[in-house]
C-alpha cells in the first residue's frame, strides 16, 4: 500500500508537515503496489486499509481519541448510537441467546431489545436497577451473554452501580456493557468501576452542536473471552480463513471482531466529514461539560423552588435518589433534567409550548437549550406499564440545559411557568 496512506492509517505525518486540524481522507477505496497486497489485506483487515465500510484514517483516527479518553484498548464508530448499541449486542448474541438490562434506559435501546432482537431469536430479560443481587442472579440463564445498563439513564437520570453490576456480570462469566452517552468519560470512566464494553451515542454531547448522527463502542480488553462462553471470539471464524479473534489479536478480540464481522456484512461506519466535525467536538468537550452542570445545577435547584413543580430528577440535588451513587462515580451531574409539571400533561405540554429560548426537538445534550415531553415523543411507543418502569410520568419534561447564559435560560423558563397560571 502507498506509504502516505500508511502514514494516515497510522495517525502520523512527518513533522515538517504536521497538519494544524486532522485531515479529511475523503475516499472510499486504497491503492495498492500488488495483487498480492490485496489478498494479504482481505485475509486479516488489520494489516492494513481495504474499503471505507471497514474504516478510515480520518474516523480512525477519532476512535483512537475516544478510546483513550475511556480508557480502553480500542473504538469503532458506527453511523449513530443505536448502531453502537445494536452491534455491540451482536458482538457475543447470538440467536438462542439472552441478555440482561436495566429498565431504566434509552426508549430507543428499550424497543430495539423488546422487538427488533427478539425477531432476531435473541432474548432481552429486563431488570429494575435497584432489584437485589438475589434477584439479579435469578435473571441469568444458561445462555445469558451480558448485562447492559446506562451510566445516568435516559430520562429517568438515575445513576447506574457499575461496580455491583460488574461484579454480578462477572460472577456469572459475562462482561458489563455501559451505556455512557450523558456522562461522556470527562463526567465518568465506567471501565476504571469495571465495565468491559462502553458505548456511546456520539450525536450528543461528543459532538456538542446536532451536527451529525454518530456512535461508538469502546473495548476496555479487560474482559476474559476465554472463559467458555464465546465460543464465536475463540473458535475459526470462516468468513475469514479460520482465524480465531482470542489467539490473534489477544485483548482487541472483541472489538477487531466488530469491525471484521459486524462492519463487514453491517456497513455502518460514519463518513470521515462526520468524524472531523465530531473531532471538533470532542476539542471542546472538557469545558463544555463543566459549563453544563454548572448551568443545570441552577435550573435544577431554581426548578426545585417552584410551587408548579412536583418533582426534579437530577443525581446533583441532595435529596435526589441517585445523590450518594452520583458522588461515587461522577464528576457532575451532566446537563439533563427531568422534572414534573403538576397538572400531567396538558400543564407540561402548555410549559413546552410557551418556552421562546428553548426549542421544543426530539434531541438532548446540545450546546442550545431544549425540551421534549418523553411519554408522547420520544418514549411514546412504551406500553404504560414500560414507561413506569423507565420512570416516565405523564408530566414528565426532560430539559437539556445549554450553554446559553443562565440569566436567560431561567427567563425563559419562568415564561413557561407563567403561561401555567
Amino acid at each position: 500500500m502507498k506509504d502516505e496512506t500508511l502514514c494516515l492509517h497510522a495517525g502520523y505525518t512527518p513533522k515538517n508537515s504536521e497538519p494544524r486540524v486532522m485531515p479529511i481522507v475523503q475516499s472510499t477505496t486504497y491503492v495498492y503496489d500488488s495483487t498480492e497486497e490485496v489478498a494479504a489485506v482481505f485475509d486479516d483487515p488489520m494489516k492494513s486499509l481495504i474499503y471505507s465500510r471497514f474504516g478510515n484514517p480520518t474516523v480512525m483516527a477519532v476512535e483512537d481519541k475516544i478510546a483513550e479518553l475511556e480508557g480502553g484498548v480500542g473504538a469503532l464508530c458506527t453511523s449513530s448510537g443505536q448502531a453502537a448499541t445494536l452491534l455491540s449486542i451482536l458482538n457475543i448474541c447470538r440467536a438462542g441467546d439472552s441478555f440482561i438490562s436495566t429498565t431504566e434506559i434509552y426508549g430507543g435501546s428499550v424497543n430495539l431489545f423488546s422487538f427488533t432482537l427478539k425477531k432476531l431469536g435473541i432474548e432481552c430479560i429486563f431488570i429494575k436497577k435497584g432489584a437485589t443481587d438475589e434477584e439479579i442472579n435469578n435473571a441469568f440463564k444458561p445462555n445469558t451473554k451480558a448485562v447492559f445498563g446506562e451510566t445516568i439513564a435516559n430520562p429517568a437520570l438515575t445513576v447506574f452501580d457499575i461496580e455491583r453490576f460488574a461484579r454480578l456480570a462477572h460472577a456469572h462469566k459475562v462482561p458489563l456493557i455501559v451505556d455512557n452517552t450523558f456522562a461522556t468519560p470527562i463526567l465518568c470512566k465506567p471501565i476504571e468501576f469495571g465495565a468491559d464494553i462502553v458505548i456511546h451515542s456520539t450525536s450528543k454531547y461528543m459532538d456538542g452542536h446536532a451536527l451529525q448522527n454518530g456512535g461508538v463502542i469502546v473495548d476496555s480488553g479487560n474482559f476474559d473471552w476465554t472463559c467458555g462462553n464465546f465460543s464465536e471470539l475463540t473458535e475459526p471464524d470462516e468468513s475469514y480463513h479460520g482465524i480465531s479473534y482470542t489467539k490473534t489479536y489477544g485483548k482487541k478480540a472483541y472489538i477487531i471482531k466488530a469491525r471484521m464481522q459486524l462492519m463487514r456484512d453491517f456497513g455502518v461506519y460514519p463518513a470521515a466529514h462526520s468524524a472531523f466535525l465530531l473531532n471538533l467536538g470532542l476539542e471542546t468537550l472538557a469545558v463544555r461539560m463543566k459549563q453544563y452542570c454548572e448551568n443545570a445545577m441552577t435550573v435544577a435547584e431554581y426548578l426545585k423552588a417552584s410551587p408548579l413543580v412536583e418533582k426534579v430528577i437530577y443525581p446533583g440535588l441532595k435529596d435526589d435518589e441517585s445523590y450518594e451513587l452520583g458522588k461515587k462515580y461522577l464528576k457532575g451531574s451532566s446537563g439533563v433534567i427531568s422534572f414534573v409539571i403538576k397538572g400531567g400533561k396538558n400543564a407540561a405540554m402548555q410549559f413546552m409550548n410557551s418556552l421562546e429560548l428553548a426549542s421544543n426537538e426530539v434531541h438532548v445534550a446540545d450546546i442550545r437549550t431544549c425540551v421534549l415531553h418523553p411519554a408522547s415523543e420520544t418514549h411514546r411507543q412504551l406500553s404504560e406499564e414500560q414507561l413506569a418502569a423507565a420512570g416516565i410520568e405523564s408530566g414528565m419534561v426532560r430539559l437539556s440545559v445549554g450553554l446559553e447564559n443562565i440569566d436567560d435560560i431561567i427567563s425563559d423558563l419562568d415564561k413557561g411557568f407563567a403561561s401555567i397560571h
